[in-house]
C-alpha cells in the first residue's frame, strides 16, 4: 500500500551508496582498428582515470600502469590525454604531467622530459606517423607569468621537441590531413573563450617537419569556429556559426559550402580537448551528433548535403569516434545511465560496451525529465528539465506540495543534462521535486540565447532560476515557501547570488561555488581569466559592477541558510572562495555549514567525498524544511546565530 509521508522523508529503494558503487566515469571513446579505448573515472580507486582496451571478443584490459591517472591538465580541464594506433598507445600522467608510452604488462616509458610536476603539459595527441612524433598542444609552465600555449611537435623517441605555432594566446585542435602534408589548428587569445570567436589555420608541412605560412581560413574574434577534421579524401571540415547556429562545412577551394543546415548545434562548447562532435564513415559519410530543443540527435550526411537521423534510444550523446562501418560514443537516456555505445552504421545495431553504473533501478521508480518553458525577465522564454517526486510506495500529505531543488549546469557556457542521473534520482525517489534550468547563456538554442549571458552572468541565470521555481509554484506543482538551489562552480555562483540577492529561496547548497568576481580572477587559471570580462563586463572599468555581482560583499543580504562544500587542491575556484563566503556568513548570522575535503580538486572524485557531500546536503534540507530524512546518514551541524 502507498504510505503517507512528508516530502523529502520517503524512505527510498535507492540507496545512497549508488553514487559510488559500481559507478565510473566513461570519456574519451577512440576506434583503432577492431579494438576500442576509453577511460574509466572510479571513484573506487580513489578518483584515478584509467586507460581501458576492449579486444574484439569482447575481452577488457586495463592498459595504464596501475594506480597512474591517465589525465591532463592543459586548461586544468584536460581531454585529450591519450592516443592508441596500432602498437602505439601514449598517455599523460596526472602526476607529473609527462607524456609515456604503454608497454606490455601495465609498464610505461616516458616519452618527455622531467621538468617537475606539471611544468610542461600536454594534450590533444595527434600522430605524425611519418615522422616518427606527435603532434600535440603544450602548455609551459616553466616561466614566470601566464603559461605558454603552442602546438608543438613531441618525438617519439624522446628526442628535443620543435614548436610548430605559438604567439597566441591559446592554440588546440591541431589535425594532420590523411596525406600528412597540411596541419590545421585553431587559435584565440585573450579575453576571448573559444566560443566567444577563435580562428582556424591551415599551414604547409614542410619536408623538415616546420610549418610553412598559415593560412586563415575561417573564423574571428566574433565568430566560433571549431571542429577542425579532415575527410579521407583530403578535405578540411569544420563547425560553424556563422548563421547563429553551430552548422558543419566543409572547404572547396577558398569556399565553404554547407552541410546539412539547420537550426541547430553540431557541436559543443570547448572545456576540454579533442571531444569530436562528427567523423567519418568508410563509405564517406559524416556521422555527425546534432543538439536541438534540448536534446541530442546522431545524423548521417551524404556528401550532397542529404540527412537523415539515426533512431537510437539515447537522448543525450557525448564525444564520438567513426572509422569504416562503427561509430563509437557516450550515450544516456531518459532511464539509462551513461554508457559506451558501439553503433554498426551499416545494420544500426547498437552494443553498450559499459554503463556509468551497475544499479538496476525499477522503471517505476524513475522520474522522468519534463521539457518545461517559462517566462522570465525582460519577456523572454528560458528553458528547463523538471522532474516531480516519484516513488511507488509513498505520496505526501494530502494539500502538501513537495520541496524544489534547483539546479543549473556550470560552466556557465554547457547545457542541462537529460540522461538518468543517480543524483536527481536519489532527491526525486525521497519526496523532492528537482528542476534543471538552462538559462540563457546555454548552448543548444542558437548564439542569441547563448548570448544573453554576456556582460549579465549573476543577473539572467540567476532570474531564470528564481523564474524557473516561481513558475513551477504558481502551477501548484511544487510548494513556493520550500524553494532551495544548489549548483558547483559556475552554477555555485548562481546559487550564490540568488541566495543573496533574491529572496525565493529558503536554503542554498554550494559546491566550489565562485564568491567574490575579483579575487576569483585573479586567482584562477590561464583558460578562464579574462572569462568574467565577457560575463560581466571588462576589468578594471567596470569594477563597480564585479563588485555589485559578488556575493561576498553583500553576506549580510543573505536571510536563508547555506551549505559550503569545497575542495582543497582546487585550482579552478581556489578554497580561498569558501572561506571568504563562510566567514561572511558567520559574522553576518548567517545559519550555514562548511565542508572541506583533503584530495579533491574541482569536482570531488573520491567516493566518501560524494558519499558524505550528498549526505550532508540533505540533512542539510532535513534541518531548514523541517523533515527527518529516512536515511541512517551522518547529520551536519549548522552554525546557527547566537544572542
Amino acid at each position: 500500500m502507498t504510505q503517507v509521508a512528508p516530502y523529502g522523508a520517503w524512505a527510498s529503494d535507492l540507496p545512497i551508496s549508488l553514487l559510488t558503487e559500481g559507478v565510473v566515469r566513461l570519456a574519451e571513446p577512440r576506434l583503432d582498428g577492431d579494438l576500442v579505448y576509453w577511460l574509466e573515472g572510479r571513484p573506487a580507486e580513489g578518483g584515478i582515470s584509467v586507460l581501458v582496451r576492449r579486444w574484439p571478443d569482447g575481452a577488457t584490459e586495463d592498459v595504464s600502469p596501475l594506480g597512474v591517472n591517465v589525465r591532463t591538465r592543459v586548461h586544468e580541464y584536460g581531454g585529450g590525454a591519450y592516443l592508441a594506433a596500432g602498437d602505439l598507445v601514449v598517455f599523460s600522467n596526472f602526476r607529473d604531467g609527462r607524456l609515456y608510452r604503454a608497454r606490455p604488462g601495465r609498464s610505461a616509458l616516458p616519452i618527455t622530459p622531467d621538468e617537475g610536476a606539471g611544468r610542461l603539459r600536454y594534450a590533444d595527441l595527434e600522430l605524425d606517423a611519418g615522422r616518427g612524433r606527435l603532434i600535440v598542444v603544450r602548455e609551459d609552465h616553466r616561466g614566470e607569468g601566464e603559461p605558454l600555449n603552442a602546438i608543438a611537435a613531441v618525438p617519439l623517441d624522446g628526442g628535443p621537441q620543435t614548436v610548430l605555432f605559438d604567439g597566441t594566446d591559446f592554440v588546440s585542435a591541431p589535425r594532420l590531413s590523411p596525406d600528412g602534408r597540411r596541419l590545421a589548428w585553431l587559435s584565440w587569445n585573450h579575453p576571448n573563450m573559444p566560443w566567444d570567436g577563435m580562428d582556424l589555420w591551415v599551414a604547409d608541412v614542410r619536408g623538415d617537419g616546420t610549418l610553412g605560412s598559415p593560412r586563415h581560413v575561417a573564423g574571428s574574434q566574433a565568430n566560433w569556429t571549431t571542429q577542425p577534421l579532415w575527410s579521407p579524401d583530403g578535405r578540411l571540415h569544420f563547425v560553424d556559426e556563422r548563421t547563429g547556429w553551430l552548422n558543419l562545412y566543409r572547404r572547396v577551394g577558398e569556399s565553404d559550402d554547407s552541410l546539412a543546415p539547420a537550426a541547430a548545434e553540431f557541436a559543443w562548447p570547448e572545456w576540454q580537448f579533442a571531444a569530436h562532435s562528427y567523423g567519418f564513415a568508410g563509405d564517406g559519410r559524416v556521422v555527425a551528433v546534432v543538439r536541438r530543443a534540448g536534446h541530442d540527435e546522431l545524423w548521417s550526411i551524404a556528401a550532397g548535403g542529404e540527412h537523415r537521423r539515426i533512431d537510437l534510444d539515447w537522448t543525450e550523446l557525448g564525444p564520438i569516434r567513426v572509422s569504416g562501418d562503427r561509430a563509437v560514443f557516450t550515450a544516456a537516456g531518459a532511464t539509462r545511465f551513461n554508457s559506451l555505445v558501439l553503433l554498426d552504421l551499416a545494420s544500426g545495431e547498437a552494443d553498450v560496451l559499459r554503463t556509468s553504473s551497475g544499479a538496476t533501478i525499477d522503471p517505476a521508480t524513475v522520474s522522468l525529465p519534463e521539457p518545461i518553458e517559462f517566462p522570465t525577465a525582460g519577456g523572454r522564454t528560458a528553458h528547463g528539465l523538471f522532474y516531480a517526486p516519484r516513488n511507488p510506495r509513498f505520496r505526501g500529505p494530502d494539500g502538501d506540495r513537495p520541496p524544489l531543488i534547483v539546479t543549473s549546469h556550470g560552466g556557465p557556457t554547457s547545457a542541462a543534462f537529460g540522461g538518468l542521473s543517480i543524483l536527481t534520482q536519489l532527491f526525486t525517489s525521497r519526496g523532492f521535486a528537482v528542476l534543471d534550468v538552462d538559462y540563457g547563456g546555454s548552448t543548444g538554442y542558437g548564439r542569441e540565447y547563448r548570448k544573453r549571458l554576456e556582460g549579465q552572468w549573476g543577473v539572467v541565470d540567476v532570474d531564470d532560476c528564481v523564474n524557473g521555481a516561481l513558475s513551477l509554484a504558481e502551477r501548484g506543482l511544487v510548494d513556493g515557501h520550500r524553494l532551495a538551489i544548489r549548483g558547483g562552480s559556475a552554477s555555485g555562483y548562481t546559487t550564490l547570488c540568488a541566495v543573496t540577492f533574491r529572496d525565493a529561496f529558503r536554503a542554498g547548497v554550494s559546491y566550489f561555488g565562485i564568491g567574490d568576481l575579483v579575487s576569483f580572477d585573479q586567482a584562477t587559471h590561464k583558460f578562464e581569466s579574462r572569462y568574467t570580462q565577457s560575463l560581466v563586463g571588462p576589468f578594471p572599468e567596470t569594477i563597480e559592477r564585479w563588485r555589485e555581482r559578488s556575493p561576498l560583499n553583500f553576506a549580510d543580504r543573505i536571510r536563508c541558510p547555506v551549505l559550503i562544500l569545497q575542495g582543497l587542491d582546487d585550482r579552478i575556484v581556489p578554497p580561498v572562495q569558501a572561506e571568504q563566503i563562510v566567514a561572511g556568513l558567520a559574522a553576518n548570522g548567517v545559519p550555514h555549514a562548511y565542508l572541506a575535503f583533503e584530495d579533491e580538486d574541482h569536482g570531488f572524485r573520491r567516493a566518501e567525498n560524494i558519499i558524505r557531500s550528498f549526505e550532508a546536503e540533505l540533512s542539510f534540507y532535513g534541518q531548514v524544511f523541517g523533515f527527518t530524512p529516512a536515511d541512517l546518514i551522518e547529520p551536519i551541524e549548522l552554525v546557527r546565530p547566537t544572542g
